[in-house]
């Protein structure tokens, strides 16, 4: 029985892509087509372990999936011609599987979808890997892959995506879509982004059997085949990556014996068959492909050919000039012409947004550094960096790299002691805590904890404000602008915001959304209880979205409809009411509104913001703002989507009153 299931797994792992493709083809319906299939893998589990496993498993399970097609066609009472003619289609076997696999590709990776989504239907669909299995891989739940791929199914089906291969023209540029998709899962499982493991191998092998089936679906394709190779060759390093610990091993370390010279091989075909099939101007894969090529080729990490990696990049980057990009730049800088022109393209992309948060920033910085000899501030990079990145492996690398550093430590307190001396203060409110620690947080990341206090300037915070709420509401900039003034002033730096101005603050609200809108957005039936809860309780209670998110589940009167948040409070109405005692479910303390994950290892929250109940830490604002405006975005005319802050109607019961005249 267990040699059994092992085959069924392993054939429909095989044969699931080609099954569900050709029975999207016929009932033009992709949920549709995996429910099919599903009840044909069903069947397969019920009948092979009795009457054996068929000579053909392959052609057995296809033949049952599209049988059950056909027999729910017929017994669809809305039978057209087109449905009759598909039916007849199968019964003389002239389907076109090539096509329908690279159908189902192209699908899957629409761009009406969401990335993240487009990943979990691909590796659901083509990869025949249960959700279970695509949560292992990405480190959350098999329900939040479910609903992921439920919701995709289901965007899909209302947006009416048709089940046909675009036309030349739009080919490539949805190609490119699927191309993003799969390099996504590469990447995932070759440098895993957070977890225990520095890799997810499971990962990079779907991705490279993904690839190497599309460059035979689309041969014509330039770019296919440069991924394909791209990946081939950085897959060839995997067993050279990590120590016997797990722990990373940089490139220039690794013992290129280890490579696989297999898959260097297969890489080096890919690449000859993209540039056969290529056009004059290379497309961002070729580069990247060609600047793989570079390092298999070089015997030794001296042998590397930097200056042409350099150029490489410089093309990349003339085509592809995201800041990520450029951070690669500066390093083939730095080694084909000295640490320090790679600092000083490093150090232009310090104001990037997009690299805020981005742990090989601090990185690659901290490297520079430690080259040119300015070893204090190389191992402060280290600690930036290991503090911002969510893989375990890689954090102990980045520390361990900052400790081998052994310079003078300035005396005195550091950030992080500073700020967490400031914030255990008796006199603050919680709800002052919690906003003055929004603040010193961004300041840490940013800065480093462990930077000396006594080092920080107003020049440095001022560039903290520019990168984090450069294009913040006046209200926010003035927010934090008090938060650093009282830091300051409270650890003799009363300087420290002498370079960040007031913003005058407008006091018209903008008008709340249309009523009729509004209503569509209470009752859409794919709306999750939280947001439901949360957007009506600020639509009647007219309370700030801080105080709403600080409420805890203790602090609810539920039959009195209001809960205070320091000396006031918030009340609502019926509509709110209803819902309160579904989305508590029986909780008793903790915040009111969670996060939809428990918090990581790295970053635990303070006790106020946990609930003690689901472990899961209070939802911050701004994740909530990000949801409400993606969900806002089909109704506003702008398309931007809406603020939680256009929800604060003025409410038809009287204003909350003081606490005091309350009690």
């Amino acid at each position: 029985m267990p040699d059994t299931h092992r085959t069924i797994d392993a054939v429909w792992k095989l044969e699931s892509a080609k099954i569900i493709a050709g029975l999207t083809r016929m009932v033009h319906d992709v949920g549709l087509a995996e429910e099919l299939a599903q009840d044909a893998l069903v069947a397969a589990l019920e009948q092979w372990p009795v009457s054996g496993i068929p000579d053909n498993p392959g052609a057995w399970l296809t033949t049952t999936a599209k049988r059950r097609a056909v027999d729910h066609i017929r017994r669809d009472r809305r039978l057209t011609h087109k449905q009759e003619q598909l039916a007849h289609e199968w019964e003389q076997h002239r389907e076109p599987e090539q096509d329908d696999v690279l159908r189902l590709m192209l699908i899957s990776c629409h761009p009406v979808l969401p990335t993240e989504a487009r990943a979990a239907l691909t590796l659901r669909l083509l990869g025949g890997l249960t959700a279970e299995e695509i949560a292992r891989a990405f480190l959350v739940t098999g329900a939040a892959i479910a609903r992921r791929i439920a919701a995709a199914k289901r965007t899909l089906a209302e947006r009416r995506v048709p089940f046909d291969l675009p036309d030349e023209g739009e080919l490539t540029e949805r190609l490119s879509s699927v191309l993003e998709v799969i390099y996504l899962i590469f990447n995932e499982g070759y440098s895993a982004t957070s977890g225990d493991d520095l890799m997810r191998p499971g990962l990079c092998l779907e991705a490279l059997r993904l690839g190497r089936l599309l460059a035979e679906l689309a041969p014509q394709e330039a770019e296919v085949h440069a991924l394909v190779a791209l990946m081939e060759i950085q897959a060839s390093r995997s067993a050279a990556r990590t120590g016997p610990s797990g722990e990373p091993v940089q490139l220039h370390e690794q013992n290129r014996g280890r490579w696989d010279q297999l898959l260097i091989r297969r890489g080096f075909t890919a690449m000859l068959r993209a540039r056969q099939v290529g056009g004059t101007s290379p497309g961002p894969y070729l580069l990247q492909a060609a600047i793989a090529v570079c390092h298999a080729q070089a015997a030794t990490a001296e042998d590397t050919d930097w200056p042409r990696i350099a150029g490489l990049y410089e093309a990349l980057a003339r085509l592809l000039p995201t800041p990520v990009v450029q951070l690669n730049r500066a390093v083939s800088l730095g080694m084909a012409h000295g640490p320090q022109a790679g600092l000083d393209l490093v150090d232009s992309l310090l104001a990037d947004p997009a690299l805020r948060d981005y742990h090989l920033l601090p990185s690659v910085r901290g490297d520079l550094l430690a080259r040119l000899e300015r070893h204090h501030e190389a191992r402060l990079e280290f600690h930036r960096a290991a503090a911002l990145t969510r893989n375990a492996a890689e954090r102990a690398f980045l520390e361990r790299r900052a400790d081998a550093i052994t310079d003078t430590l300035p005396a005195g307190p550091t950030l992080g002691e500073a700020t967490r001396d400031f914030l255990a203060r008796d006199e603050p409110a919680a709800a002052t805590v919690r906003s003055y620690g929004q603040t010193l947080r961004r300041l840490r990341l940013t800065l480093g904890d462990r930077r000396p206090l006594a080092s920080l300037t107003a020049d440095q915070v001022a560039g903290v404000f520019a990168t984090a709420w450069g294009r913040a509401a006046a209200r926010t900039w003035n927010r934090h602008r008090s938060a650093v003034r009282s830091f300051g002033s409270w650890a003799g730096l009363d300087d420290l915001a002498a370079q960040l101005e007031r913003r005058p603050e407008t006091r018209s609200p903008a008008p709340a959304p249309d009523p009729v809108r509004l209503d569509a957005l209470w009752h859409d039936p794919d709306l999750p209880l939280r947001e439901r809860t949360l957007w009506r309780l600020l639509h009647e209670s007219g309370a700030g979205v801080k105080a709403v998110l600080s409420l805890d589940v203790e602090d609810l009167d539920l039959e009195d409809r209001r809960a205070p948040v320091g000396r006031t409070w918030v009340s609502w109405r019926s509509g709110t009411a209803r819902l309160l005692p579904a989305l508590l479910a029986g909780r008793t303390r903790g915040p009111v509104f969670l996060s939809d994950r428990r918090p990581g290892p790295g970053r635990p929250p303070a006790p106020a913001d946990l609930c003690p109940q689901t472990g899961r830490r209070r939802l911050s604002y701004e994740r909530a703002e990000y949801l409400f405006k993606e969900a806002t975005r089909a109704l506003d005319p702008a398309a931007g989507g809406y603020t939680l802050g256009r929800l604060r109607a003025r409410p038809a019961e009287p204003a909350p009153h003081m606490l005091s005249d309350r009690a």
